[in-house]
């Protein structure tokens, strides 16, 4: 019902208009909305605010600065619906980009799709996201699809392995990727997994990895937050459970301020952001370090090229929604610290995730040829 609400005010609105999308003499800034989960997810927020201070240094937009308006959407179902709606009429933005979870992005896609106003989606991977055809939704992180392609051809294609076991915990996002990667096996011709539900309330889990030892399972994929990797693998070690594990991208960045405790990931086989080991990635990991005291994730990284992507298209396009939508369908952003960055017709990012392991705590690429 809250969802609704917010839907209906963003169409009363409108008849009012959005104002001016065009930046005059008289105007000071261009603003450019940026969505987190709760105050405390500074990584994106970091990661965007350097790409703003580095665009302004080489003078923003034909003089005019870039200016990072951040609004949470934490608080009842719904918030992420009225903070998009207060971006788009009250700070007049003139994109938004959000760092947020799959539900909360899916709010502020409707309002992007009454509104007409470019919506980049920098952090969730929800498949359902592109499905919705809006024209002005992008997203500048791989999706379920593209990262569960990764993982199976490194589990069943090159390693050759086919008894694999997946964890997932019951919150949304793990839920759609964990109903992705099955689907992606299915398509790839590769065994079903086995499922299996890790709840974070505590409840006890013994069982389950039993019944996993038990199965001659060979790998393990988890799919959620970093608390579900911290609470299984002691878990799989006080066991002297020796399986292969590998995890999705959300397992080893929550966004919030702090370096990667790379020891719990130790052996481990994740998806990489890819900013580790290229040249553009380690000096953004240099320019990250001075300006906040932390090494970025991947939260940060995919927030700084997202917003450095918002930038150069309103650099050649002017800060017009219309302009910067068409634009945006066009882009070839060459110099992303994630790697090259492209869209396919329904938004998402072209190109599949590269993989990483974590040896004597530090990240490993996993390459292809190997």
């Amino acid at each position: 019902m809250i969802q609704f609400r917010f839907i209906s005010l963003v169409v009363l609105l409108m008849a009012f208009g959005t104002g001016s999308a065009i930046i005059g003499a008289q105007d000071a800034v261009v603003k450019i909305g940026l969505l987190i989960p709760d105050p405390e997810a500074s990584a994106a927020k970091h990661g965007a605010e350097l790409a703003i201070r580095e665009a302004n240094e080489k003078g923003g937009y034909s003089g005019h600065p870039f200016h990072l308006v951040v609004r949470s959407t934490e608080g009842p179902w719904g918030a992420g619906s009225k903070e998009s709606v207060s971006l788009v009429f009250e700070d007049e933005v003139v994109a938004i980009m959000g760092s947020l979870d799959g539900r909360n992005a899916h709010l502020a896609e409707q309002v992007a799709t009454k509104t007409r106003i470019l919506f980049l989606s920098s952090w969730a991977t929800d498949m359902t996201l592109s499905r919705a055809f809006v024209p002005w939704y992008f997203r500048c992180i791989p999706n379920d699809d593209q990262q569960a392609t990764s993982l199976i051809q490194e589990i069943y294609k090159r390693r050759k392995m086919t008894n694999v076991a997946i964890i997932g915990t019951d919150d949304y996002d793990s839920m759609n990727a964990v109903h992705t990667f099955v689907k992606t096996a299915a398509s790839m011709n590769a065994a079903t997994p086995k499922q299996f539900l890790y709840r974070l309330s505590g409840k006890n889990f013994q069982m389950v990895l039993k019944e996993i030892n038990q199965s001659d399972i060979e790998a393990i994929v988890l799919f959620g937050k970093p608390a579900l990797a911290s609470d299984i693998l002691p878990m799989l070690q006080q066991r002297n459970m020796n399986h292969t594990i590998f995890g999705s991208l959300s397992i080893m960045d929550d966004q919030k301020a702090s370096d990667p405790d790379w020891a719990i990931f130790e052996e481990m086989n994740l998806v990489s952001s890819g900013h580790w080991f290229t040249e553009k990635g380690i000096a953004f990991q240099k320019s990250f370090q001075r300006a906040f005291g932390y090494q970025p994730g991947a939260a940060a990284a995919y927030a700084y090229d997202g917003m450095n992507v918002v930038i150069e298209v309103i650099s050649k396009s002017g800060p017009d929604h219309d302009k910067i939508i068409d634009a945006f369908a066009e882009t070839n952003y060459k110099t992303g610290v994630t790697g090259e960055i492209q869209f396919d017709a329904n938004g998402n990012r072209m190109g599949i995730s590269g993989l990483m392991t974590i040896k004597n705590g530090k990240p490993v690429v996993i390459s292809a040829d190997e």
